[in-house]
This record gives C-alpha cells, sequence and structure tokens, in this order.
C-alpha cells in the first residue's frame, strides 16, 4: 500500500468547541505563523499528530509488534509484512507528522512571546512526543531546524542528539510557573485534556521518564541519572489516558486507523489475527482475545501466500469510535514499574504492575458476538483482570524473581496494552529490551512457544527483523542535507541488544 488516504479531519473533531476566535474555516496553513491564534493552531496539530500516528505508524507497528499479519486473500500490505518496505512506501506518514509539528512548533513559539506558559507546555509535551516516534522510527531526523519557515533544506541531527535535545526540552518547559501564564487559558480547544495543566504537567514527566527509559541499554548511566532524579523528585505521573478521543462512525470521522483501513479500503479482510499474540491469549485463557479478534484461527506471522481457507482465519477488530492514545494509563504504570525495579529496589513496582494489568481489562467488556462496525467493546460486564495478577494468577508480577522475569512481565503487558493503535511503540519497547522474545523456530513447529516473535513466513531479510522505516524518497532527492539510505534491518542508535 504506497499511500493511506488519511480522511480525519479538524472539523468533525472541533464541532464541539465554541471558542469565539475558534474559526475552523480559518485554514492556518494560508496564514502569517503570528496571525494564527493559540486556539485555533493547537487543535491543528493535536489532530495532526494523532492523524499521522493513528494511520501510518499505528499500521506499521501492528504488524511489526505482531498484532496482526497480512490475509492470504489480500494484498494490501505485503511489503510491510515482509520487510520489503521501501523509499516509496508510507511515505505520508512523514510528510503528515511534519505537517502537524509545524502548527505544534508555531504554538511553541507563539507561546513563548507571549510568556504563555500553559501553551508552552503543552505545545512542548506535544513536540517531544511526535518527534520521539519519528526519531525512534527513523534514528537521524530534523530538529533544530525543522519546520523553519526560513530553512527549505533542514540538517538533521543524530539520534542521540535529538534524545538530548528531547530532556532538555520537556525540562524547560516543565521549569516555568504555570501560575504566572500570561494570555488565554487552554480550554476546549485542548482536545486531550480539556486546559486540565495537572494532566499536563503529569504526561510530560511522564514523557520525560520514557526518553530516559529509552536509554536504558545505549547510556545507562544517562538513563539512571535522569529517571532517578525523576523518582527522587517527587513528580507525579500520567494517572489517565492522554487520548484523543471524539470520533463518530461516520465517514472522516471516525478512528484514523479504521478510516485509513477499513473505510477507505472498503473491506475488512487485510488485517488478520497473528499467531503471535493470538497463541499468547489462547495459551493463558486471556478473554481480551475475544475483543482483539474476531472467531476463528490465526494465521502465522508473513504467511500471506497460505492455501487455507481464508473465511477460518480470523479478522482483527477495530473500532472506528476507538480513542488515538497519545500515552494511556497502562503504559504510564509500567513505565514506572520498570523505573522502580531498575533504580528503587523495586519498591512500589508490584502495584503500579497489577493496576496497569487491571486497568486494561477493564477497557473491555464480555464479547457477545458484536460485528467489529458496532462497538463491541459496549456489552456485557468489564473484564475483570484481577484474577491474573493474583497470587497463582497466569500473570501473577514474579516479585521473587529475578530481574529478567520482572522486566519481561511487565514489557509483555505493555505489548498487550497497547493493541490496536499503539503498535509502534511496542516494536520500539521489543527492540530495547528483547521482550517478547524471538522464537527459534517457525510457528508451523510444534515447538512453538506462544507469544514469541516469528520471523516473516515470507520474510525478504535473511531471518533478520525490522528496526527501522526508510526515509521517504521525497526527503533524499529533495534534501541535499539527508543522510545516506539505511535499510529497515539496521537498529537506531539506542538498539544495542
Amino acid at each position: 500500500m504506497k499511500k493511506i488516504f488519511l480522511l480525519i479531519t479538524a472539523l468533525s473533531i472541533f464541532s464541539s468547541c465554541s471558542d469565539e476566535d475558534f474559526d475552523i474555516n480559518r485554514d492556518p496553513d494560508n496564514l502569517s505563523p503570528e496571525s494564527v491564534s493559540l486556539k485555533t493552531e493547537l487543535p491543528a496539530g493535536i489532530v495532526g499528530v494523532a492523524g499521522a500516528q493513528g494511520s501510518y505508524y499505528a499500521l506499521v507497528g501492528g504488524f511489526w509488534s505482531q498484532y496482526w499479519t497480512q490475509s492470504n486473500s489480500a494484498n494490501q500490505y505485503k511489503e510491510v509484512d515482509d520487510y520489503s518496505i521501501g523509499t516509496d512506501d508510507y511515505t505520508g506518514g512523514w510528510t503528515a507528522m511534519y505537517d502537524a509539528l509545524g502548527d505544534i512548533r508555531n504554538v511553541k513559539r507563539l507561546a513563548a512571546n507571549q510568556e504563555n506558559w500553559n501553551y508552552y507546555l503543552i505545545a512542548t509535551t506535544m513536540e517531544v512526543y511526535a518527534s520521539q516516534i519519528m526519531a525512534d522510527m527513523y534514528d537521524q531526523i530534523p530538529y533544530t531546524e525543522a519546520n523553519n519557515v526560513n530553512i527549505l533544506t533542514p540538517h538533521f541531527n543524530t539520534g542521540q542528539e535529538v534524545y538530548d535535545l528531547l530532556a532538555s526540552d520537556l525540562q524547560d518547559a516543565l521549569s516555568k510557573d504555570l501560575s504566572t501564564s500570561s494570555g488565554d487559558a487552554p480550554g476546549t480547544d485542548d482536545l486531550i485534556f480539556g486546559g486540565n495543566m495537572s494532566n499536563w504537567t503529569a504526561f510530560a514527566n511522564t514523557l520525560l521518564l520514557k526518553v530516559y527509559m529509552r536509554q536504558t541499554e545505549a547510556r545507562p548511566a544517562i538513563a539512571q541519572a535522569g529517571i532517578t532524579a525523576l523518582l527522587n523528585s517527587g513528580v507525579t505521573f500520567l494517572n489517565t489516558d492522554a487520548a484523543l478521543g471524539g470520533f463518530e462512525n461516520a465517514p472522516s470521522k471516525s478512528n484514523p486507523l479504521y478510516e485509513s483501513d477499513r473505510r477507505q479500503l472498503n473491506v475488512a479482510t487485510n488485517l488478520r489475527a497473528s499467531t503471535t499474540l493470538f497463541s499468547f491469549f489462547t495459551e493463558n485463557n486471556d478473554p481480551r482475545k475475544a475483543e482483539y479478534y474476531n472467531p476463528g484461527n490465526p494465521l502465522n506471522q508473513g504467511d500471506f501466500n497460505s492455501t487455507v481457507g481464508s473465511s477460518s482465519v480470523s479478522v482483527v477488530y477495530l473500532e472506528p469510535t476507538t480513542a488515538v492514545f497519545f500515552m494511556s494509563k497502562e503504559e504510564s504504570l509500567l513505565l514506572q514499574a520498570e523505573a522502580l525495579e531498575r533504580y528503587a529496589s523495586g519498591i512500589g513496582a508490584k502495584a503500579k504492575y497489577d493496576a496497569a494489568v487491571v486497568s486494561n481489562f477493564s477497557r473491555y467488556r464480555a464479547d457477545d458476538g458484536n460485528t467489529e462496525t458496532t462497538s463491541n467493546q459496549n456489552d456485557g460486564p468489564a473484564l475483570d483482570g484481577a484474577p491474573f495478577v493474583a497470587a497463582g494468577g497466569v500473570y501473577e508480577y514474579p516479585a521473587a524473581g529475578t530481574f529478567a522475569d520482572k522486566l519481561k512481565a511487565i514489557i509483555t503487558q505493555k505489548w498487550i496494552s497497547g493493541f490496536p493503535g499503539n503498535g509502534f511503540e511496542m516494536f520500539f519497547e521489543h527492540n530495547r529490551t528483547g521482550y517478547p522474545s524471538v522464537s527459534p523456530v517457525p510457528q508451523s513447529n510444534s515447538a512453538y512457544v506462544p507469544g514469541t516473535f516469528a520471523y516473516s513466513v515470507n520474510g525478504t531479510t535473511g531471518g533478520q527483523f525490522p528496526k527501522r522505516m526508510v526515509f521517504p524518497s521525497t526527503v533524499t532527492t529533495r534534501n541535499p542535507n539527508a543522510p545516506s539510505l539505511v535499510g529497515v534491518i539496521q537498529p537506531v542508535w539506542w538498539d544495542v541488544n
């Protein structure tokens, strides 16, 4: 699939906003950067980031974190599933994300000039969030010269440089005294927290934790110093979802992954249950399987030439009204659990882990056979994860185990909770930690262990898993400052396993 038709529009999300200067008929891209109000450009940037991550990167991430695989009755995504993705595939993700970052960075610049520290914190947090995705996908990206109207061919920062800038930018924004913020206060134009600055502060703190956590293997001293300082400071971390909701089951108004895969392709056959996650659920009698996949059998990862009857292969559930998660409550809790295990003698880690698992279960309700085009998450009692983490439960935290045992448990539950739209984040975490582990045998072998990553049956990289996306051809041909092209199997800077 060379292009995803991303039809999520500002109009569909902004319909509930009522600020007098919030004129959705004004296109910020056609106005002077100085003439756009913060209340107009902030939501445009938020929606843009959600659209880019929620379609392009969610789709690729779902394949590479092995939530789903290409159907054997269609061929839309073969180049992702067999790792032959190239410079002309999914190029819209780069463009869409940098378009959104243009809005976000203009908000940040205007807010700094006005000493509006509320908007400054929001814009910086979104800038760092989106930029980390891009750095983790491509390694080297434009950052210091990005979205500058006076620089048409920006230089690329190395991945390590970007990470240092992400940390310093967050620290700068968090250092501002929000009580002295000038000008307008964010409200309904803040599509994530509705102007709740306590939540934005917690989100920024948790994002800083994630920036440091990603460096645990490549720069352990930097990671330890940063995370220890956060833990000792007593700052608050996110205890709710940082997400964009408000989607409808209507054209151009639904969740971007649903919109691009189901509505625009007008089929529901491409994304099929991967044996990887499906078998893990089966092995552990996990009821979430019925909320992720419809009845049927899984397909081995990348086995899109299989002759098995496609009608027997389970289809992935996607819902038009599912929110786009920038960071879920579960991700925050599991980040904290890992931090506590690594740098605080594990005190409190189990409680964070248990709360994360229970929280993810509670998002789903007992399936009653509804199809994916109806809200199958609104029927029956909420799933109860407590028995699964209780003593003797299959997901009981290995408090007496080794650090490796604990890390495996934490990352496994993070992997599960990222479905469906945050597979890219779980792809990064797999590359950082090695969990879920890689199967030494194909999934067709009886010795295959459920839940372990399997190399694509039709893989084109000689047994090497993908580690990154490649730069779009539009970047490498138009910008003389772009780095040399690097293949998908080359790890990014922090991936040293």
